[in-house]
């Protein structure tokens, strides 16, 4: 790991506030698991979940949620779970699209390579996307346990911090 990698990370803050959007048709707060991974796995990584919400998987719905969530001053990075697929049903890329001004694609190359390890070819499927919006982090998970529970352990544990650090350090910046 690179020198300057090393001090950033140092510098970031320990812990990040997020708030975790699931988006289903189906999904209750009982049954919501991909919501449930991933707050076990980011507030065991020392992060807050400071909101939680469901919303059906409609684009003004999935908007109007994200774009709230996101105003919030007590919320540094919205993570979502579901609809990153390619039924009719599934709109959550189109919206996020939409709205980061600044795409991570390493963020969905990253996590289709290390889905294909586990799900072979089927990988190709998903369209994780992540972002920034202003000084705010979004990234948009499938919604199946196994799915989320890779991108929050192997690619949002580690790296949020650092990439909250970076969005504060510019936006200080301006």
């Amino acid at each position: 790991m690179s020198e300057s990698v090393e001090r950033h990370r140092r510098e970031a803050p320990e812990g990040v506030r997020v708030a975790v959007l699931t988006i289903s048709d189906t999904r209750t707060p009982e049954t919501d698991t991909g919501g449930d991974v991933a707050q076990e796995i980011l507030e065991r990584a020392g992060h807050e979940v400071v909101a939680r919400h469901i919303v059906k998987d409609e684009p003004s719905s999935i908007r109007t949620a994200l774009v709230d969530l996101l105003a919030r001053k007590e919320v540094d990075a919205v993570i979502t779970t579901g609809g990153t697929g390619i039924s009719g049903r599934d709109t959550t890329y189109e919206v996020a699209e939409r709205l980061i001004h600044k795409r991570l694609d390493g963020f969905g190359e990253i996590f289709r390579t290390l889905s294909y390890q586990e799900v072979g070819s089927a990988a190709i499927l998903s369209r994780a996307i992540a972002g920034t919006v202003g000084s705010k982090f979004v990234a948009c998970l499938p919604g199946s346990r196994n799915a989320v529970r890779l991108a929050a352990e192997k690619l949002l544990a580690p790296e949020l911090s650092h990439v909250v650090f970076e969005l504060r350090k510019h936006e200080k910046g301006r």
